[in-house]
């Protein structure tokens, strides 16, 4: 895929550092990068350059860019380990309200 039309599709967050009274931005695909501005707009344009420069080395070098997140094909399956005592309250509190586990744990998260 062309690397602007790949940069548009990352996750981009945009969040203000009281310490550096900058806003900073980050592309969640890619969490060792960085970039400020002064305003949000500023910030979002300066990581999708930071994002766009690193694609472009990493196709230099032959190394694997991470895919999109909204490209992704996800299974729908979570495996999740659990002290045995939770385990056995979440088998309560499922049977108190009178859905499975699965069901219960999903209403939580959601």
């Amino acid at each position: 895929m062309e690397t602007n039309k790949l940069i548009e599709k990352y996750t981009y967050r945009v969040e203000w550092s009281e310490e550096d009274k900058l806003h900073i931005g980050r592309c969640l695909e890619f969490p060792s990068l960085a970039a400020h501005g002064s305003t949000v707009e500023s910030a979002l344009k300066e990581i999708e350059k930071v994002v766009e420069e690193s694609i472009k080395w990493m196709r230099e070098e032959n190394e694997e860019i991470p895919e999109p997140f909204g490209l992704k094909k996800y299974k729908g399956n979570l495996t999740l380990r659990v002290p045995a005592e939770v385990h056995r309250k979440l088998a309560i509190k499922s049977a108190e309200e009178g859905v499975s586990v699965n069901k219960y744990i999903l209403s939580k998260i959601s």
